[in-house]
């Protein structure tokens, strides 16, 4: 028999991380595992650090370095993550059996060199799989500004993405801020993220996790996900403080990230009794805690629009949840919103239009069931899992054989 095609994938986060690129990259690799002997090479997780330094699940050989594992919030710790990680990865990389591919994403940033480097070692095509586009994210959220460090950085991502053999965007907009760093556009492949919509399906909006939660009898916005920089997720809040006449509104906040202190001191300072916080909820009870919302708010910072993907909308749609998306127009997350007809599309820095959204919504001006019904119905047919999966393998044979090929 043949031998199989080797696999080399690099990503910082992997199961059973809570993160979306975790997520995300464990469903593609153990799906790739019926074609592919896939390695993933990642990082510790925070409060997780004895997990073992090598295992194998669902076909898919894990490799976890010695990386630190410091909480993300401060800047210079997870300045430490990153370059513990990026050392240790290109050691093990280069002492790999030989990969026939290597497949990296973008977390963290500067990991598109590493896997250059390895993938040039062994003379394998080098895939990268944008989440999102550094140092512009962190320039315009203002965590960079130091403008040496900013162009080196430039330098080191643009390096790799000028060189890479293919690359994927997440969305159209990310693909256009690609050739803008330096892309080459025919080596682009757009592949939006997914869903494995048998996983997450529509329940009951009265099920057990919204009595055990006691918001069955309520209104309820859920953000479910990071509580992170990119989020806005003050915008939330702010709205929040001007619906006090509104009852039954809850508002939840599921999710953990490195503002999620800042979040929940600012909903405090506020006033914002509404506002409530909830940890990650475990993936077998994701249907469930989804389904407990009437809507979902989708926020992006101003000006990230095709920088960043929030990745949790398709998580939404396949609970069948309508979405108030709080973003820049012309977003990838706007275009879907609206395309799939699921929701309400509103400016990222208008709290009282938030609130206005939220207003309507709770006072049935909008058919909430028929918004959730067409982001079931858009999801199964254009973002699951299955799709996406064909168009990876695609992708790595085309990659493979123009490597071949040259």
């Amino acid at each position: 028999m043949a031998a199989r095609p080797r696999l080399l994938v690099f990503n910082q986060y992997y199961h059973p991380g809570v993160e979306a690129t975790a997520h995300l990259l464990t469903e593609l690799c153990e799906a790739l595992a019926a074609d592919y002997d896939v390695t993933v090479v990642t990082g510790p997780l925070r409060g997780r650090e004895l997990d073992p330094d090598y295992e194998r699940r669902n076909g898919v050989e894990i490799v976890r370095l010695h990386s630190t594992s410091y909480d993300r919030a401060s800047l210079h710790r997870r300045a430490s993550n990153y370059l513990t990680y990026l050392a240790r990865a290109l050691r093990r990389g280069l002492a790999a059996k030989r990969p026939d591919v290597v497949l990296c994403m973008t977390d963290p940033p500067l990991v598109g060199d590493v896997a250059y480097l390895v993938a040039r070692r062994f003379r394998a095509p080098l895939v990268v799989v944008n989440q999102d586009v550094f140092p512009e994210i962190a320039v315009n959220l203002q965590r960079l500004r130091h403008p040496a460090l900013i162009g080196v950085l430039r330098g080191l991502i643009g390096f790799y993405l000028r060189r890479a053999d293919r690359l994927v965007a997440i969305g159209p907009v990310m693909k256009d801020r690609l050739i803008e760093k330096g892309a080459r556009a025919e080596r682009i492949e757009v592949i939006p993220n997914w869903v494995d919509t048998s996983a997450v399906t529509p329940r009951q909006r009265d099920n057990a996790w919204a009595q055990e939660h006691d918001v069955a009898d309520r209104f309820v916005v859920m953000h479910s996900g990071n509580v992170g920089h990119a989020q806005n997720l003050d915008l939330l809040v702010t709205a929040a403080t001007q619906l006090d006449d509104l009852e039954r509104l809850a508002v939840l906040v599921v999710g953990t990230g490195a503002r999620h202190a800042h979040t929940v001191a600012l909903a405090q300072q506020l006033g914002a009794d509404r506002v409530a916080f909830l940890p990650y909820q475990p993936r077998e009870r994701i249907s469930e805690s989804l389904s407990s919302a009437d809507v979902h708010y989708v926020g992006l910072t101003p000006g990230l629009a095709g920088f960043v993907v929030p990745s949790r909308v398709y998580g939404i749609m396949a609970a069948g949840r309508p979405i108030l998306a709080a973003v820049d127009r012309g977003s990838e997350t706007a275009v879907l919103v609206e395309e799939a007809g699921c929701g309400i599309v509103v400016p990222p820095a208008r709290p009282d239009l938030v609130a206005a959204a939220i207003r309507s919504l709770a006072a049935g001006e909008h058919d909430l069931e028929e918004m959730g019904r067409r982001a079931r119905a858009y999801v199964e047919a254009n973002g699951s899992l299955d799709q996406a999966l064909e168009r990876y393998r695609r992708l790595l044979l085309d990659a493979r054989g123009s490597s071949a090929a040259s």
